[in-house]
C-alpha cells in the first residue's frame, strides 16, 4: 500500500473512531468529516421505524450508512452473513435476526472505538449468534468458501483499493453465495476529480466508484448477475446504491479490467 493510502485509511479510521466515542459519550454520529446531524442521505433514518425500535439505541446513533442492505439481501434463516464496515453494528443485529439462532452474523471493522461499541451493542441486545472481528475489507480475516451473504453499507466507498476488496469478497462467499451492499456511485460521466471536488474520503464521496467501473470491478472478481439500482441522490451527480452480485456455483471465464492509466488517490480534508 503507498504512503498516500496509508495516510487516507488512518484519516477515516480516525475519524470514524471520533464518531465511536461521541456516540459512547451520548452523541449522534454521521458520515462525514466531522459529528453532523443525521439527514435522510445518510443514517438511521433510512431504516424502518420497527427496525430501530428493536435495536440498541447506540447501534442506531451510530449508524453512519447511505442506506439498509439488511432490506435487499433477502436473508434466510441459518445463514452466515459477513458486514464489511459493520461499525457500531445495526447491520449486524438486523441481520442477526433474519437468520435467526441456527445462522451466524460476522462483522468486519478496522477501528477499535466501533469494535467497543459493537460489542456493547451486541450485548445489549443479547445477541448470541453475531461476532465481530478486527480487519481491514481488503484482507477479511475469515476462511474461504465459508459466508453466504456479504453486505455492507457505505464502505466499500472509502476503501483505497476496491479490487482486493472485491477479491476478498469473492473468496469468502461460498459458491451461489451473493452480496447485497449499499453503497455511493457515481455518474458515469463525472471524473475522479470531479467526484473528489464533491466530498472527502472520510465524508463518503471522493472514493466512489463510477456506475461502469464498479460493474467492471465485480466482473474481474468474477461475480455474475451484477446490479447496480441507485436509490437517491447523496450530491451532484453520486448516489446512494444497491448492489447485488452473485458468485456461480460454476468457474466462469474471468474477465479482463479495462486499461487505464493510474489515478492516484484524492487527498482527503482533515481538519
Amino acid at each position: 500500500m503507498s504512503e498516500q493510502s496509508t495516510d487516507l485509511r488512518e484519516s477515516v479510521r480516525r475519524r470514524y473512531a471520533a464518531a465511536a466515542v461521541q456516540v459512547t459519550e451520548g452523541g449522534t454520529a454521521c458520515c462525514g468529516p466531522g459529528p453532523v446531524e443525521v439527514d435522510e442521505n445518510f443514517g438511521s433514518t433510512l431504516y424502518a421505524a420497527d427496525d430501530r425500535a428493536e435495536l440498541p439505541a447506540g447501534a442506531v446513533a451510530a449508524s453512519l450508512g447511505c442506506g439498509n442492505p439488511t432490506a435487499v439481501a433477502d436473508l434466510n434463516e441459518g445463514e452466515r452473513v459477513l458486514d464489511l464496515g459493520s461499525g457500531g453494528g445495526v447491520d449486524v443485529l438486523l441481520s442477526a435476526r433474519r437468520v435467526g439462532p441456527s445462522g451466524k452474523a460476522y462483522g468486519l471493522d478496522m477501528t477499535e472505538e466501533m469494535l467497543a461499541l459493537a460489542l456493547a451493542n451486541a450485548a445489549t441486545a443479547g445477541a448470541t449468534n453475531v461476532e465481530f472481528l478486527k480487519g481491514t475489507i481488503e484482507a477479511i480475516p475469515l476462511p474461504a468458501a465459508t459466508i453466504d451473504v456479504v453486505i455492507s453499507n457505505c464502505v466499500i466507498n472509502l476503501s483505497t483499493d476496491k479490487p482486493s476488496v472485491f477479491a476478498e469478497t469473492f473468496r469468502v462467499l461460498k459458491a451461489g453465495g451473493r452480496i447485497g451492499v449499499s453503497d455511493v456511485v457515481a455518474d458515469d460521466t463525472l471524473t475522479p476529480e470531479q467526484r473528489a471536488e464533491r466530498g472527502d474520503y472520510v465524508g463518503c464521496i471522493a472514493g466512489a466508484l463510477s456506475f461502469a467501473e464498479y460493474r467492471e470491478g465485480l466482473e474481474v472478481a468474477g461475480f455474475t448477475d451484477i446490479s447496480i439500482t441507485p436509490t437517491h441522490a447523496v450530491a451532484d451527480g453520486m448516489h446512494s446504491a444497491i448492489v447485488r452480485a452473485v458468485k456461480p456455483v460454476k468457474p466462469v471465464k474471468p474477465v479482463k479490467p479495462s486499461p487505464r492509466p493510474p489515478r492516484p488517490p484524492t487527498a482527503p480534508a482533515v481538519e
